[in-house]
């Protein structure tokens, strides 16, 4: 029986005639409807036909999560009176729900779009609803870009409806062609804010990290929550793994704890969404229950401001969620959760202070996250550079580029970058492309079974309980009975039926597998032949070849890659001689990376897998201060058979050098002062009057070197003869000799400046001003400074002693006013000297007053 009571109570009920004429008229719209007005569950039920008559039609609701996708199929079953599978069915990865008479299918954007790979025409579709579209998930982008492609080319017939629980609707109006834009009013009531940050300073999250004195806070604000105020709690945390912290950290509440998220049983998601039975609860979840699920009875939120976003995991080579400051746009959605059915209040977690810094909006998956998947999805659809799909946000240049390579590797595409017939099957299967190759390369060497069993482990990071030992893990997983351990098996019988295998088949080993730790019959092998432990570290370095690590010693491996790796100290896996290294991470402060998930290999094993990445050749390269010459055999950075190169090619031996010059410096050459001195002069000369005179700066010579140390580079074999090379020899090729300019250096940067003494005194370049050191004698006479290129000098007057007396760049000016303070100072501590009251009167000397007159 319809519950038409419950139907008639949702507020989205009042935009249905405008989104219905907005179908009718343009076949698109774009729906607003707050979270809680039933725009996920009232309006597919309507435009399916299934309340109030009217022709009956097929929808299909796409939903961001399993979880949503799930509960919204339970709720509209039950507003109908039936259960899942009826009317109303939901078909996510791993589980179906659906009959013969279903008109109503709610699916996830992933599966959605491998429904479109298989038929773009979605034959016996009427009408596709994108639930959640303002949260901007990569795969519901990209659904609503193939939609729009089927749509204008095959089914103009295609009803589309992007459903958002926010009101920033404008970019995918304009992106479905200037939809009509239809809003519904939720009911909302006032929410007051609470800031309760912790007392003490916590550590920023950092990967899938939060620190646990942020957990405890947030937990005594729940607590401090239920004593302040009534109603349900609703509790937003980050993650599975801060749940159940927290969880645990309220044992012993006075209130029901209930955890949401998308691992959770169904009994237990149906019992949050049915509302309280009497007691208080406290229903900690992620961001799931922001827009995709409405939690009854809630009158109190406690936000812990975190949440997960998606990036590139480096540490699993996949695309992963990382844990983040929640934007203001998620803050508000939260905290709309305690207004929803009375007033309410928000505990946020921060300062006050800090939420103005907060990001406005989430990012746009497709600009954060790992696009391999993705432009799979683009390539088979026939776009591989996703260049004419309509996407609200273009894809980053190097992500796509990025993918490309990941997808050119593993055979998903050809050198146009067109999927392959493998690059096809792969996207079925629901994997990362990485993945992909590992599940169908490792089946034709281990057996379909197995290939699933380690694929299913590489899709979803064990437990920590399980250990860092890939085959420890894998036996572990198939004997427990955890929740990781059936999520495992459920996605071990998906996996293995995409490939054929009958369930229990291909394992090649009972419950326990082989006990053969590091044996290695290699990847050729039978797979009946292999241990468990060979079996799975295949199937791992098959999805992660650059990844696969030779020892060093103590714990610590080489990957192929050239990152550093390292064991804990109580790991098992410290004395193999090779890994296949499915998890690691580097900290910012840590020179390598820590292991925590890899398998035993042997050589045999490393080369099959990352056979691409080795490399033969004459190595001939810059090392240790010298030029070193090498015959080598490489598996990427790990070096697996070296010999000396006698006779390494000429060219090589230059480029190595060059590249010595860079690293260590120009002062490998030789250099005497009359070298320095030219190059200051070059450099003053480029400064004061530019080309032709030549730019000597480190960057300017190292960028050319064979515009002036040929042909002795070329000669060079080694360090010592670039020691043997005259840098101010060499710099003379640099001088303008085509233009006739070089014959002025010496009239336009002199090397000396005769002063009235008769001396020529070094004049000094290497400043901003070329500088004139000289014995203040020896300019009796000099009026007016001398000028080299146009620029006057910068005379240093130094006293009998050479000790400088005065600074001055105006001669005529120190005579009139500067001349005297110094005589007086220095008359008397240097009488042998003369010290003329009119300098200008007598001749310039370099002698005492004494030999002057024995002269005259």
């Amino acid at each position: 029986m319809i519950r038409t009571e419950a139907l008639d109570r949702l507020p989205v009920r009042t935009a249905l005639p405008a989104l219905e004429r907005a179908l009718d008229d343009r076949g698109v719209a774009v729906l607003c409807a707050p979270p809680g007005t039933g725009k996920t569950t009232l309006v597919p039920l309507v435009l399916a036909g299934l309340t109030g008559g009217g022709p009956v039609r097929r929808v299909l609701v796409a939903e961001p999560r399993r979880i949503a996708a799930r509960a919204a199929a339970r709720r509209m079953a039950w507003l109908l009176g039936e259960r899942p599978g009826e009317r109303v069915g939901f078909t996510v990865r791993g589980e179906r729900a659906v009959g013969r008479g279903t008109a109503v299918e709610v699916v996830t954007t992933g599966v959605l779009l491998q429904r479109l790979q298989r038929d773009q025409e979605l034959a016996g579709v009427d009408a596709v609803i994108i639930d959640e579209c303002h949260e901007r998930h990569l795969d519901a982008d990209t659904a609503a870009a193939f939609l729009l492609d089927v749509r204008e080319a095959i089914r103009p017939d295609l009803r589309l409806v992007a459903a958002s629980a926010t009101t920033d609707a404008e970019g995918w109006a304009r992106l479905l062609g200037d939809a009509p834009v239809v809003e519904a009013e939720g009911v909302s009531y006032p929410v007051e804010v609470v800031w309760a940050p912790p007392a003490r300073p916590v550590r920023p999250p950092h990967g899938m990290r939060v620190d646990p004195a942020l957990l405890a806070h947030v937990a005594a604000t729940v607590r401090r929550a239920l004593a302040e105020r009534e109603g349900d709690v609703l509790c937003f945390l980050p993650g599975v793994g801060e749940i159940g912290r927290v969880a645990g950290q309220l044992a012993g509440a006075d209130a029901e704890v209930l955890q949401v998220h998308g691992r959770a049983p169904a009994a237990v998601q149906d019992a949050v969404l049915a509302g309280s039975a009497g007691r208080r609860r406290v229903v900690l979840a992620t961001s799931v229950a922001e827009s995709s699920l409405t939690v009854p009875g809630v009158r109190v939120v406690v936000d812990s401001g975190l949440a997960r976003e998606p990036r590139t995991d480096h540490a699993r080579g996949l695309g992963a969620l990382t844990t983040v400051r929640a934007s203001q746009a998620a803050g508000r959605q939260r905290a709309g959760r305690a207004g929803r059915e009375a007033p309410g209040a928000v505990y946020r977690c921060w300062d006050r202070a800090e939420d103005g810094r907060l990001a406005r909006f989430p990012a746009p998956e497709i600009q954060v996250a790992d696009l391999a998947a993705f432009a799979l999805q683009a390539a088979c659809w026939g776009d591989p550079d996703a260049s004419s799909l309509a996407l609200l946000d273009p894809p980053p240049a190097g992500a796509m580029g990025a993918a490309r390579e990941v997808l050119a590797a593993v055979g998903a595409v050809d050198a146009e970058g067109r999927a392959t017939g493998r690059g096809v099957r792969m996207s079925r299967l629901g994997l990362h492309p990485r993945l992909a190759r590992a599940l169908l390369d490792g089946a034709a060497e281990v057996g379909a079974r197995r290939a699933a069993e380690a694929v299913a482990l590489l899709s979803e990071e064990p437990p920590k309980e399980y250990g860092d030992d890939l085959a420890a893990a894998l036996r572990t997983a198939r004997r427990g009975r955890d929740g990781y351990a059936g999520r495992w098996k459920q996605e071990v019988r998906r996996l293995a039926s995409s490939l054929g295998a009958e369930p229990g088949s291909g394992s090649g080993a009972g419950p326990e597998g082989g006990s053969g730790r590091g044996a290695d019959p290699g990847p050729g092998a039978g797979a009946a032949g292999l241990s468990d432990d060979a079996a799975v570290g295949l199937v791992a370095a098959l999805a992660f070849p650059e990844r696969v690590a030779r020892a060093r010693g103590d714990g610590a491996f080489l990957m192929v890659s050239g990152t550093g790796a390292e064991l804990r100290a109580e790991s098992r896996l410290r004395s193999a001689p090779w890994l296949a290294v499915a998890v690691a991470d580097r900290p910012s402060h840590a020179a390598s990376a820590r292991v925590r998930l890899a398998a035993v290999i042997g050589e045999e094993t490393a080369l099959e897998a990352a056979g691409g990445l080795r490399v033969r050749g004459e190595e001939v390269r810059w090392a240790d201060g010298d030029v070193v010459a090498r015959s080598v055999d490489r598996l990427g950075a790990v070096e697996l058979a070296v010999r000396p190169l006698r006779q390494a090619p000429a060219e090589l031996v230059r480029e190595a050098l060059a590249e010595g010059l860079r690293r260590d410096g120009l002062g490998l050459l030789r250099w005497n002062r009359e070298a320095e001195q030219l190059r200051s002069r070059l450099a003053f000369l480029h400064r004061v009057l530019g080309p032709p005179w030549p730019d000597v700066s480190d960057g300017a010579l190292l960028a050319a070197p064979e515009a002036w140390l040929e042909p002795e580079l070329s000669r060079a074999r080694r360090r010592a003869d670039l020691g043997r090379i005259d840098a101010g020899q060499a710099l003379r090729r640099l001088l303008p000799w085509a233009t006739g300019e070089a014959a002025r250096l010496d009239e336009l940067a002199p090397e000396r400046i005769e002063v009235p003494s008769g001396s020529r005194i070094r004049v000094e370049y290497g400043g901003e001003q070329p500088v004139l050191a000289v014995k203040l004698q020896e300019v009796f006479g000099l009026a007016r400074t001398p000028r080299v290129a146009g620029v006057p000098v910068l005379v240093h007057l130094l006293s009998p002693a050479g000790r400088p007396a005065a600074v001055t760049a105006d001669l005529a000016s120190f005579w009139r006013d500067g001349y005297r303070a110094v005589r007086a100072e220095l008359r008397g501590r240097y009488p042998k000297h003369p010290w003329p009251e009119d300098p200008a009167t007598v001749p310039a000397t370099r002698f005492t007053t004494a030999r002057l007159k024995r002269q005259g």
